[in-house]
């Protein structure tokens, strides 16, 4: 019974994640869909929500992998805990566990991307751009050129967010 407990609450923190990881990229999707209807023209206190709402993501994005990471060791280590050895698995398990492990992978890689190249440039730009004053023409063309970069890896991301759900179906997948 304890270890059903167990299985359920990291099941249960694990779907969570699994949202998460899918709804970041879902929601600053749309802020930037939204916000592209204005143009490649800065509007200060637009783009700067737009900025501190996107970057203000990073850390949840980083706790819902690490969680990800965590719960999904985590169950099959409570498996062999109390019972002395992992479950057996079907093929078809074993094959959504590597897409989803791929899927997790490519989310990190596009983070890494994000989070540590692309969004402190951003911040640097941005800190050079004044409310009410118009914006050099070269930061103003390399901030929203950044952007698109950054809207494009994040429509990537959501698809392999998408892939994480679809996958995470089937590893329950039983013989």
């Amino acid at each position: 019974m304890i270890q059903d407990i167990i299985h359920g609450l990291l099941l249960a923190l694990h779907n969570i994640a699994l949202v998460g990881c899918a709804a970041a990229p879902f929601y600053n999707r749309n802020l930037v869909f939204m916000r592209g209807q204005y143009g490649p023209k800065l509007h200060y206190e637009l783009d700067k929500v737009v900025e501190d709402t996107i970057q203000g993501n990073a850390p949840y994005c980083i706790v819902f992998i690490a969680t990800l990471f965590a719960t999904g060791i985590g169950m099959p280590l409570n498996q062999y805990a109390f019972v002395g050895a992992f479950k057996e698995l079907h093929v078809v398990a074993w094959a959504a566990i590597v897409l989803k492990l791929l899927c997790v992978f490519a989310m990190m890689v596009i983070m890494f991307i994000i989070f540590f190249k692309i969004n402190p440039r951003l911040r640097e730009l941005f800190a050079q751009f004044k409310q009410g004053e118009q914006p050099q023409s070269d930061n103003e063309k390399q901030f929203f050129t950044l952007r698109a970069r950054r809207k494009a890896l994040c429509d990537t991301c959501l698809k392999f967010a998408i892939g994480v759900l679809i996958f995470s179906a089937f590893i329950g997948f039983a013989s």
